[in-house]
């Protein structure tokens, strides 16, 4: 456990400006833009908030997985996608708006999918002694996922040219809180590391390789174009760990059930810089590529 005043204040502050320069980029169109690709949504949620949980918990039973890092992978896949789902999206030339789309969705769904399912993990794996997730902290978890993201969609829609300007150092600085935090956590149990990599190393590397996987070859299965599918794919197997991060370092107070998601951030951009590179290979000769 940890009860750092970096932790317990610092992070949750640098996730609301993380979260605060994601509602820079989202405007009241990226929700409407529901309404003129309802199929793509639907498959991309449906695998993200339904299914993936479902694998999640598949692995920690399958290699029988500590309580504590059993939660954290749920708590993982719980987690929405992010501003690097989008990124990753458009470097594979990926469906980015409808990436931008998903993430706004995402967004509002994670106050509800984050506290359900981390709380059924915590009952089900029986770490109620040690952990907790009851109403107050509920709204903790509404406060720094969801507000950031509201009042950044209000900067936005008053100063374009503010969201503009900020874009590139909210995105560094994320990025840099991802790297900080994630050594941290790892660090944080140093003398344990060694034996939770080796009993999560795997799952995590499954779930992003299988997340990754389910997000393209179910948005194929329903013949979305290959745009979507990239889109697709990215926003399900690329999650916003520094989310989940936060949640367990400052919310749950346990350096433990932080060890997945700062293992899942190293894999999930190798893999998901390989996945790309291995999809949009032969590209060319499958359909054409639209700008």
């Amino acid at each position: 456990m940890t009860d750092s005043t970096l932790i317990s204040t610092g992070l949750p502050i640098a996730l609301a400006i993380i979260m605060f320069g994601l509602g820079l980029s989202l405007t009241p169109g990226d929700f409407r833009r529901v309404a003129r690709t309802p199929k793509a949504v639907a498959v991309a949620l449906g695998l993200q908030v339904l299914v993936l949980p479902m694998v999640a918990f598949g692995l920690v039973v399958a290699f029988d997985v500590d309580p504590l890092l059993a939660v954290g992978v749920m708590l993982l896949a719980s987690s929405p996608g992010g501003t690097t789902a989008n990124l990753f999206s458009h470097l594979f030339r990926g469906d980015v708006a409808l990436n931008v789309t998903l993430t706004a969705i995402n967004s509002v769904l994670a106050v509800v999918s984050i506290p359900v399912i981390t709380n059924l993990a915590i009952g089900y794996f029986d770490a109620e002694g040690e952990l907790g997730l009851q109403f107050g902290k509920v709204v903790q978890v509404i406060a720094i996922v969801l507000v950031p993201v509201l009042i950044g969609m209000v900067v936005r829609s008053r100063s374009t040219e503010l969201a503009a300007r900020a874009d590139r150092p909210v995105r560094v600085f994320s990025i840099a809180v991802l790297v900080i935090v994630s050594l941290g956590a790892l660090l944080g149990e140093r003398e344990n590391v060694v034996g939770y990599v080796a009993e999560v190393g795997l799952v995590t590397a499954l779930l992003c390789l299988i997340s990754l996987s389910l997000g393209y070859g179910g948005a194929r299965l329903v013949r979305l174009d290959e745009r979507q599918a990239i889109a697709s794919a990215m926003e399900v197997g690329i999650h916003n760990t520094t989310v989940a991060l936060t949640i367990a370092l400052s919310v749950l107070d346990s350096t433990e059930v932080a060890v997945p998601s700062a293992v899942y951030s190293v894999f999930m951009y190798v893999f998901a810089t390989g996945f790309g590179y291995a999809i949009t290979r032969g590209r060319s000769t499958r359909e054409p590529v639209r700008a």
